[in-house]
C-alpha cells in the first residue's frame, strides 16, 4: 500500500472511531447526569404524564406525554412532507427542463438555511390564523374520528400539533427532496431508454423504473427527515401551546410539548443539578430515539446499496 493511501486509511479510520466514541461519551454523560434525578423521582419515569420539577426535594416527572407529542408531531409532519417531497423530486428529475430544474432545486434547498425561530414565528403569527378555518372545519366535520376530535386547547386552534406539523413539514421538505432527487437522478439510463423504446409514457417510465430504483433511497431520506423532526426545538417551542390540567389525547388539535421544546422552555431550572437531571433524562430518551431512527435510515440505504 502506498504511503498516501495508508495515511488516508488511518485518518478515515480514526475519524470514524472518534465519531463513534463521541456519541458513546454523550450517551454516558446523559446517563450519569440523569441517574440522581431518576432516583429521586416520585412517579414512574416512562408511564407518568406528570411533570413537576420546580421543587428538587419532590421531583415528579414522567415522559409519556412528551414522547407521544414528539412522535405525533413528527408523524404529522412526515405524512404531509413525504408526498410533497416525492412530487417535487420527480418533477425536478423527470419533467422540468434542465434550465428550470437547477434554480428551482436551489430555491428548495434554501429552505434549509432559514433559522428555526423564523419558521416558528411565521407559523404562529402568519400560518396559524390561515389554518384556523381549516382546523375548525376538520374538527366540526370529522370530529367523530379521534385524531380530529376537540383538542385539549380548544377553542385555540393556533398552538396545536396540526399547526406545528404543517410548519415542521415545510422544514423537512429540503431534506427529503434533496436526497430523493439525488437517488432518482441515478436511475440507470439504460432502464429509462429501454422503457421508452417499448412505448412507455413518461409516467409509466417513472412507475416502472424510477420509483422501484429509488424507493429505498426515498424511504431512507424520509427516515432522516423524521430524525430531524424529532429533535426540532425552537420552532415547536414557539408554536405549541402547553395546556393546563389536560393531557395529550391523540387529537391533532391538542397542544403539548415535545422533548426538545420542554427542555428549551424550562432551561431556567438548570441552576439546580437535581432538577436539571430530569430534563437530561428526557434528553437521553430523545437521544436514543433519534439515534434509532437514523440507524434505521442508514440500514435501509445500506441494504439498497448492497442490492
Amino acid at each position: 500500500m502506498r504511503p498516501g493511501d495508508r495515511i488516508f486509511k488511518n485518518l478515515s479510520t480514526g475519524a470514524g472511531i472518534f465519531v463513534v466514541t463521541l456519541i458513546a461519551l454523550i450517551g454516558i454523560f446523559l446517563l450519569v447526569q440523569a441517574i440522581p434525578a431518576l432516583g429521586a423521582n416520585g412517579v414512574n419515569f416512562l408511564t407518568s404524564r406528570i411533570w413537576e420539577t420546580s421543587d428538587p426535594a419532590h421531583l415528579r416527572f414522567g415522559i409519556l406525554d412528551l414522547l407521544l407529542v414528539t412522535i405525533y408531531t413528527s408523524l404529522v409532519a412526515l405524512v404531509i412532507a413525504m408526498p410533497i417531497s416525492l412530487g417535487i423530486a420527480l418533477f425536478l428529475t423527470n419533467y422540468a427542463p434542465r434550465r428550470l430544474a437547477r434554480p428551482f432545486a436551489y430555491i428548495v434547498d434554501l429552505l434549509a438555511a432559514v433559522p428555526s425561530i423564523i419558521f416558528g414565528l411565521w407559523g404562529i403569527l402568519v400560518l396559524a390564523p390561515q389554518l384556523a378555518p381549516v382546523s375548525q372545519w376538520l374538527n366540526s366535520t370529522l370530529g367523530f374520528i379521534p385524531i380530529f376530535s376537540t383538542g385539549n386547547v380548544f377553542p385555540n386552534y393556533a398552538g396545536t400539533i396540526f399547526t406545528a406539523g404543517v410548519v415542521l413539514a415545510v422544514m423537512l421538505l429540503p431534506i427529503i427532496t434533496s436526497l430523493s432527487r439525488e437517488v432518482f437522478e441515478r436511475t440507470p439510463t439504460a432502464h429509462i431508454e429501454g422503457a421508452l423504446a417499448l412505448g412507455a409514457t413518461r409516467w409509466e417510465v417513472i412507475r416502472t423504473t424510477v420509483l422501484p430504483f429509488g424507493k429505498a433511497g426515498y424511504v431512507g431520506a424520509s427516515m432522516l427527515g423524521l430524525g430531524r423532526a424529532l429533535g426540532e426545538t425552537i420552532a415547536l417551542a414557539v408554536i405549541l401551546y402547553i395546556p393546563r390540567g389536560r393531557t395529550f389525547d391523540w387529537s391533532v388539535f391538542d397542544g403539548g410539548a415535545t422533548f426538545a421544546s420542554q427542555i428549551a422552555a424550562n432551561y431556567a431550572e438548570f441552576n439546580n443539578p437535581t432538577s436539571a437531571g430530569a430534563y437530561i433524562a428526557a434528553g437521553l430518551v430523545l437521544f436514543v430515539l433519534t439515534f434509532a431512527v437514523n440507524f434505521a435510515a442508514r440500514s435501509i440505504i445500506g441494504e439498497r446499496k448492497a442490492d
